[in-house]
Formats: C-alpha cells, sequence, structure tokens
C-alpha cells in the first residue's frame, strides 16, 4: 500500500500544525519593530536631541454656513500636535469669536468657530485665523448668501436634483434605442467605440477632480493615496465579480445584459460624485454655480444613457430591466446630492470620486473586450479609433460648456 502523501495533503497537514510556535515567529519581527521605535524615542532621536524650531501646524476649513449677523465654520486640526486659536480676522479687521467645543483643537479634532457679524448678501469676505504660534490660514466666502438650514423642504429638493442630473436624462438618453437598433454592424462597432471615449473621458475626469481636491483635505490623510485605493480597489472588485460571473456558462445574450449592468455600474458610481459636488455648491451658498452645475449635467448624461444601451441593441430586453439599468445608472445622484448638501466631507467626496473612476475604468475593460472580441471577426480598427476620439471629443466640448 502507498503510504506516501501527495503535495496538497501535505499542505493540509501543515496548515493543521499553526499554533502558538508559529504564532510566536510571526509576532517576534513586530515586536522587535516595537522595541527599536521605543529605544529611538527614549534616547531623544538616537542622541541628537533634535527640536523643531518652528512649529508644525496645518489647518483645513471644512464648511463654512452663513445665517442672518452670523458666520460659521468647521475647521479640522491636521497637525501632529494639538493647536490653539488665537485671533480671527475678518475683512482686515480682528473680531471675537467663539469656538466649539474649545480653542484647543487636538490632532485631527474638528471645532467649530461662530462670528457675530452682518453680513451683506453679495459681497465677498477674507478670512483669516492665526493660532498661538502667530501662525495664520486664509479662507474666503466669494458672494455670501445665506445657508439654508436643513429640513423637509431641502431633502426634496436635494432630490429633486438628483432626478434632474441623473435619472431624467439617462432615461432620455435610453430613448435613443429603437432608432439606434436600426443601424448595421459598422454602426454598432462605431457606438461600441464611442461609448468607449466616453467612460475614457469621465474616469480621467473624475480622477483628476479626485486629485484636485485631496489637495485640500490635509497631509493625515494623504489624498493621493486615498484616490489610488479608491481606484484600484473598486477596479480590481469590478473585475473579480466580472470574472466571477465569466465562470458560470452564459450566452451571448446574457453576456451583453451583463456589461450592459456593468456600464450602467460604473456610470451610477460617476453620479455618486456629481450630485456631491451639486449638493455641496448649495448647501454652501453657491446657487448660481450649483444651478449651471445642474443644467450641464442634465446635457452631459444624455450621453450617458445611449452607453448603457448599446450592448444590447441586438436584443430585446423587457422595459423592467430597461428601468432597472436607468435608475442604476441615474439613481445614485440622488444620494450623492443628500449627502453632500446635508453631510458633506472632503474626505467622503474625495473617496466617492475615486470609486467612481475606478468603476468607469473597470467597464472601460470590460467593453474593450467586447469590442476586440467583434473586431475578431471583421477587423475595423479605424472605426474603433474614430468612435474613441469622438466620444472623448463629445464629452471635452460638453465640459467647455459645464465649466
Amino acid at each position: 500500500m502507498n503510504t506516501e502523501s501527495t503535495p496538497s495533503q501535505k499542505t493540509e497537514k501543515n496548515s493543521k500544525r499553526l499554533g502558538w510556535k508559529t504564532i510566536g515567529l510571526i509576532a517576534l519581527p513586530v515586536a522587535a519593530l516595537v522595541i527599536v521605535i521605543g529605544t529611538f524615542l527614549a534616547t531623544n532621536g538616537a542622541g541628537l536631541h533634535i527640536h523643531s524650531i518652528v512649529p508644525v501646524e496645518s489647518v483645513t476649513f471644512e464648511k463654512i454656513v452663513l445665517h442672518p449677523g452670523l458666520i460659521e465654520f468647521t475647521i479640522q486640526n491636521n497637525s501632529p500636535e494639538p493647536i490653539t486659536i488665537s485671533a480671527i480676522n475678518i475683512n482686515d479687521a480682528i473680531w471675537p469669536f467663539k469656538i466649539v467645543p474649545s480653542g484647543t483643537i487636538p490632532r485631527l479634532g474638528q471645532a467649530t468657530i461662530q462670528l457675530t457679524y452682518h453680513w451683506v448678501e453679495g459681497e465677498a469676505y477674507a478670512i483669516d485665523l492665526f493660532t498661538a504660534n502667530s501662525i495664520s490660514f486664509s479662507a474666503g466666502i466669494d458672494a455670501a448668501a445665506e445657508t439654508v438650514p436643513p429640513n423637509t423642504k431641502t431633502l426634496l429638493s436635494y432630490l429633486l436634483i438628483g432626478l434632474y442630473v441623473g435619472v431624467i436624462p439617462v432615461f432620455l438618453g435610453m430613448i435613443w434605442m429603437p432608432v439606434l437598433r436600426l443601424l448595421g454592424p459598422r454602426w454598432m462597432m462605431f457606438l461600441m467605440a464611442i461609448t468607449a471615449g466616453l467612460l475614457i473621458f469621465l474616469g480621467i475626469d473624475a480622477a483628476n477632480e479626485g486629485l484636485e481636491l485631496a489637495r485640500d483635505i490635509g497631509n493625515p490623510f494623504q489624498g493621493v493615496g486615498l484616490v489610488g485605493i479608491g481606484i484600484v480597489v473598486t477596479f480590481l472588485l469590478l473585475e473579480a465579480l466580472g470574472r466571477r460571473q465569466a465562470m458560470i456558462g452564459r450566452s451571448d445574450i446574457e453576456q451583453r445584459s451583463s456589461l450592459a449592468f456593468m456600464i450602467a455600474l460604473g456610470i451610477g458610481l460617476h453620479n455618486l460624485g456629481e450630485g456631491l459636488a451639486i449638493g455641496a455648491s448649495f448647501s454652501q451658498g453657491a446657487l448660481a454655480l450649483g444651478t449651471f452645475l445642474v443644467i450641464g449635467f442634465i446635457i452631459q448624461n444624455i450621453t450617458e444613457g445611449l452607453g448603457i444601451i448599446i450592448p444590447v441593441l441586438k436584443d430585446a430586453p423587457p422595459l423592467g430591466k430597461l428601468a432597472l439599468l436607468g435608475l442604476i445608472g441615474g439613481g445614485p445622484a440622488i444620494l450623492g446630492g443628500l449627502v453632500g448638501g446635508l453631510l458633506y466631507s472632503k474626505v467622503l467626496a474625495v473617496l466617492f470620486l475615486a470609486i467612481g473612476a475606478g468603476a468607469v475604468f473597470e467597464v472601460v475593460y470590460e467593453v474593450a473586450k467586447l469590442i476586440q472580441k467583434d473586431a475578431a471577426k471583421q477587423p475595423k480598427p479605424m472605426i474603433v479609433f474614430a468612435g474613441i476620439t469622438t466620444g472623448m471629443f463629445l464629452l471635452y466640448g460638453l465640459g467647455l460648456i459645464i465649466k
């Protein structure tokens, strides 16, 4: 009788031997590292006794709220140590203030500063904050406007904004489906390439907006790293889900339906960031900016509805499935508007934008695989080139209107 163990059996036996000895070997380097760090700190930097001459302080302005006779803003301490607020200067005048919960803010802590100040609607105000070490931090109000407090009316308004920006234009774009189904294979390839171009531009735009906002969230939150995490993790998660679905035997119709769902999901996550930006602009009193963004995004998002339906043009999906795809693509704009208007956070905004970019890039990858599969039967490289270029320039032109 052969009693030799196979490699898989040996691996199973080894895994069962994991005990205190193995745990100790894993923990040994960590314990040694703690001792090294403790020694370094106890000896004041290996005996160098280095002390910072200039205090390292960093503050970010999270939110500015205006009520009649009152300016209120929230700040966050991103410094290595606690800081103390000593003075507030508004339009070159030192002004008395009240700070809650305390004038001394711990690391990564937040505080709300209140100024009893009779501001004038439409005028600009420059605010300078001074710490006890005489280091200043600045913020500005471009055009003062009263901040609308959260209530049932504002909730309904943000809900309607999400419908205007996300759901309605996406559904309007999907209305083109009967006409597009009359087109031939070359036009179908062209439209698929346009979808890829639209998505590439959306992904680049979301990543760029995330990186721009990442500069304002403070060094401890590592904005660039947060953007990278959001993009990479989202891409890999959606790719893993897609591969898992691919392992299940599916027909071509099911594969195209799955791609349409992935496109809708990617666009939906992107619209989450759009809704966040619009909600935040309204909550900060930037009414003109918010209105301009709404109109611009309505125009842009019609093309997103087009991108959702293109993979299933050959098929005849039921209206219920099309409605679901439209809600997945446009509905997150509602959630983004509510979060942006009521609970706006720069860190959360960066993460939302990164997740949207990662989702869109993964969908581009899926669309590229489908294009490659169709091109293997009859190569059309110039049609693909023209479609991708058209899609990117289309959104670039719409961006000139929005921005």
